[in-house]
């Protein structure tokens, strides 16, 4: 029999993409309708009214559980199990951790890591560059002058500052946020953009080109507001690095002034740098630039035909989750709707698309007839570590429903088809070619450049 559940658990604390994996588990349960386990926030309680659930008076530091279905006393007692290894797994810890940045900056640190909701990142980062240490925030939503502000206090504190909304670095082979396994190597990126630096690092590394470092500087820093302040300083410290040869500066369309500024440090600058501006190139001519800058072949990259019917294509949409794959998609494409799920409008109060599939779950669900989908898979840490288990299906039934219920070839118009670029390489825990198998077994075809998909796609039309 059906019916609803909802607990308060007092005190109990997890990460929004623990409990986003714990609430999946549960809904995966047999009878189960609804399960959102969740910290009790304004948006998390608004979620679960709108569904239908009667919640009691809550404060954000409590644990919702909502449950519908007729599987709701099994639901519930599994995750008083789940719950109980969580907590065990915490009280295993050696020494209790610090509590606040400004303690943990006084224990000895190379590098801050701040990841908490964009309307108190500043606070932390701030004490972070005054104790003299390099930070990268993770976290979106910081308004624009604390950035500039941050970036400023850390030109005369003479460190760096990656972001905010840095999703990639890797530091000496060491990832963080989202980090594909790339090979050590001479080649030192500037990112500001995390999934455009992801894509040229694992092209690079599928030509057998390694990585020195990875510094990301966030995806406003060559805005007018910002004025390439930690581009400019992150260039200087890899032109300063043994282990880099050659620097690739990816980024999207940046202000004009500050990307003179930009060039006028390059031009002082032993390195050499490689641009992979959008607007000026796309990712992949700026990858196989650098593999020629270092002497090296440029391969042919990797591909795999899928299903594609003999039609005409009416519409293109593209259903991503980088926002600089998307852009790049979309200026090469030159039509079509594109999406960028990625973006803060949908992550807000929601863990991201790379890790949590949900919202394309629902764009695939209304792909019609004669559309072309395009769409990104990004592999590595930090990301679903399996995300063909719920796309490929996906894939799978968008083929099969539009060729079923395609009109006849007299209106001009046939079954949807999908290409996939799948970013990553194969040292990934998801394993690129187990994924790209997966996908193209569903029947979509799979590219390893983004720029190669987009145009395969615009072919179509």
């Amino acid at each position: 029999m059906t019916r609803d559940a909802v607990l308060l658990r007092k005190g109990v604390y997890h990460d929004s993409v623990t409990l986003m994996r714990v609430s999946r588990s549960l809904s995966d349960l047999p009878g189960m309708q609804v399960a959102i386990v969740a910290m009790a926030t304004e948006l998390n309680l608004g979620l679960a009214r709108d569904l239908g659930f009667d919640l009691p008076p809550a404060d954000p530091g409590d644990l919702l559980v909502a449950l519908r279905g007729d599987g709701v006393d099994t639901a519930a007692g599994e995750l008083d199990q789940v719950l109980a290894r969580l907590s065990a797994s915490r009280t295993q810890a050696a020494d209790q951790p610090p509590l606040t940045t400004r303690s943990a900056a006084r224990t000895p640190a190379d590098l801050v890591l701040v990841s908490v909701p964009g309307e108190h990142a500043f606070c932390e980062a701030l004490d972070a560059v005054h104790a003299g240490l390099p930070v990268m925030i993770f976290s979106d939503g910081v308004p624009v002058a604390q950035e500039r502000r941050l970036k400023l206090l850390a030109e005369e504190r003479d460190v760096l500052v990656m972001g905010p909304d840095c999703g990639t670095a890797v530091i000496a082979g060491a990832g963080l946020g989202f980090a594909n396994v790339l090979r050590p190597g001479p080649v030192g990126v500037v990112a500001a953009s995390g999934t455009g630096a992801q894509q040229v690092t694992s092209l690079l590394d599928q030509a057998g080109a390694g990585v020195s470092h990875v510094l990301g500087v966030g995806g406003r820093d060559l805005s007018a507001e910002v004025g390439g302040l930690s581009t400019m300083r992150a260039l200087r410290m890899l032109d300063d690095d043994p282990a880099t040869e050659l620097i690739v500066l990816v980024s999207k369309p940046p202000d004009p002034a500050v990307a003179r500024a930009v060039r006028e440090v390059v031009e002082t600058l032993r390195t050499r740098v490689v641009s992979a501006l959008l607007g000026e190139r796309d990712l992949t001519v700026a990858a196989e630039e650098a593999l020629r800058a270092l002497g090296r072949p440029v391969p042919a990259w990797e591909s795999w035909p899928g299903w594609s019917p003999t039609s005409t294509y009416t519409k293109l949409k593209g259903i991503y989750s980088g926002g600089t794959l998307c852009a790049e998609a979309s200026l090469i494409a030159g039509a079509g709707e594109f999406t960028d799920y990625g973006d803060d409008a949908y992550t807000r109060g929601r863990a991201h698309p790379m890790i949590d599939p949900t919202l394309r779950l629902e764009a695939l669900a209304q792909v019609e007839p004669g559309d072309v989908i395009l769409m990104d898979v990004v592999l590595g840490h930090g990301a679903d570590p399996d995300p063909a288990a719920s796309l490929a299906s996906a894939i799978a039934h968008v083929t099969a429903r539009t060729a079923h219920h395609a009109p006849s070839h007299a209106t001009g118009h046939g079954a949807a088809t999908v290409i996939v670029a799948l970013i990553g390489t194969e040292g990934d825990p998801q394993g690129l070619h187990r994924q790209a198998a997966a996908f193209r077994e569903a029947g979509a075809t799979v590219f390893t450049s983004n720029a190669q998909a987009a145009r395969h796609a615009r072919n179509l039309l």
